[in-house]
């Protein structure tokens, strides 16, 4: 697929994704939404030893916000948090390869959902949360609101699928 719109990295993880589901009993869940598209992702992470022992994803996404996600999940296995909560959609797209402008968001979105599992296990475990990670999570609850406010219908229909 040279010369495409999507690096051979992206069909690939669209085509295969890894790391795809839900986990039972996770340690931390998050989940993020773009009010623009309406992709709203969970990200399920499992720790041991302050490290990322499982990292799994559920979306309704495009392309790109299956494949960043299933990206994601490979490059955060085994990272400690704190290395973790340093993962940037920048990060992810330069392991991604081409990815169309008008998509970069969807690796926004993805980042953001880790940060949040993160965030929700940091919460759990009544650890300090960093300054940075704790401005991140106000906004992507701002954010969530305005999802759910602006796709009601479609939030519900995810969430039936997905067996939230």
């Amino acid at each position: 697929m040279k010369n495409s719109l999507y690096s051979e990295e992206i069909i690939e993880h669209f085509k295969n994704p890894k790391n795809i589901g839900k986990i039972d009993n996770a340690d931390g869940i998050g989940k993020v939404g773009n009010v623009i598209c309406g992709d709203v992702m969970w990200f399920y992470i499992k720790v041991k030893d302050n490290r990322i022992a499982d990292v799994k994803f559920q979306t309704f996404g495009c392309v790109v916000a299956i494949a960043v996600s299933s990206i994601l999940t490979e490059m955060a296995k085994g990272k400690t948090l704190e290395e973790a909560i340093k993962m940037t959609n920048k990060d992810i797209l330069k392991k991604a390869g081409n990815v169309p402008p008008i998509k970069v968001h969807c690796s926004v979105l993805a980042a953001e959902g880790l940060h949040e599992a993160i965030y929700d296990y940091l919460t759990k475990n009544k650890v300090e949360i960093p300054e940075e990670l704790e401005k991140e999570h106000q906004r992507i609850i701002k954010d969530l609101k305005q999802v759910e406010e602006k796709h009601p219908e479609h939030i519900k229909f995810e969430e039936e699928v997905l067996n939230k």
